[in-house]
């Protein structure tokens, strides 16, 4: 009936860096109950729940809780979770793992950066893209003037399982001075935009990079994510469609979490395939604790 524990680093270059993660792997299943609680009082952005035993299509069922809630799908507890996963079964690096999470399977694959970090990469669900939302409204909640906001893409939300808004601005300063209101968000989600914001610039603190990148979320109150994997998944869909950085297939480095204190670095890699869009989205995972739920 062992519970273990295991809390990882994910889209880190080095420890205490990146979105940090708690992953549970039981011999049973908590109750649904204990699971939510579990996830308040461990109150990282996200934890999960698998049981290390694989199901008969070949994947591991992973259930995904922020301190508020359930949720279907989201990046870096994919990446986090198969990453804890392979080294809790001792599996080798060319092993690839299939999460079956609420908005489907998502199937991991892993590789050694030339740093010597571990890089896990999944594949995205199909995303869509939903309604435009206008500029102004969106400034406001953001604590903006429409003018900070980039007027050569939309405002547009997006979503595969979980959504979020994606909205691209003019650049650094914007992407510093910026914080979500939900109070003058209120207007926002009574048409039906969640509040979840995904805000990017192309203008970068590192040069080695293409886009930085925000991420503001209610959870009992206003959260900032220092890495959002399921949110470059959407802007990956976005860019695409939008040919914010033109028309060919897209490889980039997203770099988070310097507001935070917590540098990340999210990779994106993004091609059309016909009428859909295949994405794939990677980071290195490192482990920092292990031990045992009493």
């Amino acid at each position: 009936m062992t519970q273990r524990i295991y809390l990882a680093d994910v889209f880190a270059e080095q420890r205490y860096a990146g979105n940090p993660l708690a992953v549970v792997i039981g011999d049973t299943a908590l109750p649904d109950d204990t699971m939510q609680r579990l996830a308040a009082e461990i109150n990282y952005s996200e934890t999960t729940f698998v049981a290390p035993v694989r199901l008969a299509d070949g994947g591991f069922r992973v259930r995904i809780f922020t301190p508020a809630r359930e949720i279907a799908f989201a990046g870096h507890p994919i990446l986090g979770t198969a990453s804890v996963l392979r080294h809790h079964l001792a599996l080798p690096l060319n092993a690839a793992l299939r999460l079956n999470l609420m908005v489907g399977r998502v199937a991991v694959t892993f590789e050694q950066a030339a740093d010597g970090l571990e890089l896990a990469w999944f594949e995205a669900p199909q995303v869509t893209l939903g309604a435009t939302c206008a500029r102004e409204p969106m400034a406001a909640a953001l604590g903006l003037a429409a003018g900070d906001l980039d007027a050569g893409s939309p405002v547009q939300q997006a979503g595969a399982g979980t959504a979020a808004m994606i909205v691209p601005l003019a650049g650094l300063d914007a992407l510093r001075r910026c914080r979500l209101d939900l109070d003058a968000y209120a207007p926002l989600s009574a048409q039906g935009f969640p509040p979840l914001v995904y805000l990017f610039s192309r203008e970068t603190h590192d040069p080695r990079n293409q886009l930085c990148a925000r991420f503001f979320f209610e959870a009992h109150g206003v959260r900032e994510d220092p890495a959002t994997g399921n949110a470059a998944v959407f802007l990956g869909a976005y860019l695409l469609q939008h040919r914010v950085l033109g028309a060919g297939d897209l490889s980039l480095r997203i770099e988070q979490g310097h507001q935070m204190r917590r540098p990340s670095l999210v990779l994106l890699r993004a091609r059309r395939d016909g009428a859909a869009c295949q994405i794939h989205v990677g980071g290195a995972v490192i482990q920092t604790v292990r031990g045992e739920l009493l």
